[in-house]
């Protein structure tokens, strides 16, 4: 065979390896169903940490108090130096309202505004923590589901990852191809299998016991950490709790981006820190994303202008493989499935987004976000630029 050929068999078993043994990652199935009601319904304080919301954040704290849950249900919306109408717009939607104190060194913003909303709840003890982002609106009958999945299946962290706005073209390319990458790094499967140590949590919803966070030690132990979901459901699982995440049926994020810049923007926050800062990582990611997801449609259509019949054929299958992976996701945000072909030139846009955010850390200009730089330990670079 040609090494075009080889390069398309290449690409055509990382996607059998993909469709057959990681876990049915791309099947999306995870889903909060209806499940048995607790004897007990536990005490849950809502801690949403909010900075520069004031377009949402009605929204999201109305659909919080809006839970039909037969217990006891505490909303505290924590401001973290917020320059808009955030607070005031969250007072009168009907939360308490705490101002999170300058942000300290080491931490990032969201997590030192959550450790503040922990610490003034304390005195109640509640039996779960309800983290939920300031620009996501929930149904009212998810936090009694959340519940019931963490008492029946004795879970310390249930997260849902939420539908995103999948409206403008760029969303409509982009973030399908999000969640379905998330999935392959984070098979949902094996984040609910206590037997294995992948661990991942979305952090729009999560629902967290408060003795495991105890247990894990609290957020402090993980001050620093830019990818803050994934580092604390790996945290709460370590110390032996079990986690659970899903896919969202109603729940979903009102901000939107129109344009390809805050959709890149999004993704270069966190993904160099995914790699671990480096350098070494980032060179076989990029490679490995060549071969898996690049190599197919090149194979295909290179070896049919050469005649080359090995590597037509390879790469064609590689393609289809790969479409029929995509398809899953592409159905749960209601798109064609046809735009399952389209999976290889988004993955150049991922591919250059982690490349980008590489450069971000060697040029020190760290994740940004919400007029904020972070260091890989969490310490603040600069006050960096709104990334749209």
């Amino acid at each position: 065979m040609s090494g075009l050929a080889w390069l398309a068999a290449a690409g055509l078993l990382a996607w059998a390896y993909l469709l057959f043994f990681r876990r049915g990652f791309w099947r999306a199935r995870e889903r909060l169903r209806g499940t048995t009601l607790p004897a007990r319904w536990p005490d849950v304080v809502a801690l949403v940490p909010a900075r520069n919301e004031a377009a949402s954040i009605a929204e999201a704290v109305a659909s919080i108090r809006a839970q039909d849950y037969p217990g006891r249900l505490r909303v505290v919306v924590i401001d973290d130096a917020s320059e808009d109408e955030t607070a005031e717009r969250a007072r009168q939607a009907g939360a308490e309202v705490l101002a999170a104190p300058p942000l300290a060194p080491g931490w990032t913003g969201k997590l030192w505004a959550l450790a503040h909303g922990v610490e003034r709840t304390a005195g109640e003890r509640p039996d779960f923590y309800w983290l939920s982002d300031a620009d996501i609106v929930h149904p009212p009958h998810l936090l009694a589901r959340l519940v019931a999945k963490a008492e029946k299946g004795n879970c310390d962290l249930v997260s849902l990852m939420v539908r995103l706005r999948c409206e403008s073209f760029w969303e409509k390319r982009l973030v399908p191809a999000f969640v379905f990458f998330f999935q392959m790094l984070y098979p949902f499967a094996a984040v609910n299998d206590p037997k294995s140590a992948v661990a991942g949590a979305a952090g729009g919803c999560v629902l967290l016991r408060r003795r495991a966070l105890e247990r894990a030690g609290g957020l402090r132990a993980i001050r620093g950490a830019v990818i803050d979901d994934c580092t604390l459901a790996a945290r709460i699982k370590g110390t032996g709790g079990r986690l659970w995440l899903g896919l969202a049926e109603e729940s979903r994020c009102l901000r939107g981006h129109t344009a390809l810049a805050p959709l890149i923007a999004m993704v270069r926050r966190s993904a160099f820190a995914q790699l671990r800062y480096s350098a070494a990582l980032l060179v076989v990611t990029l490679l490995a994303m060549g071969v898996v997801f690049l190599a197919p449609p090149v194979a295909t259509f290179v070896g049919l202008a050469l005649g080359d019949g090995a590597a037509a054929t390879l790469g064609g299958l590689g393609w289809i493989a790969m479409a029929a992976a995509y398809r899953p996701t592409l159905v749960y945000y209601l798109r064609p499935a046809g735009e399952a072909i389209l999976l290889p030139l988004i993955a150049i846009l991922y591919a250059y987004a982690t490349l980008v955010s590489a450069i971000d850390h060697w040029r020190r200009r760290g994740s940004r976000w919400k007029g904020r730089s972070y260091g890989p330990t969490g310490a603040r670079l600069d006050h960096a630029p709104e990334d749209g």
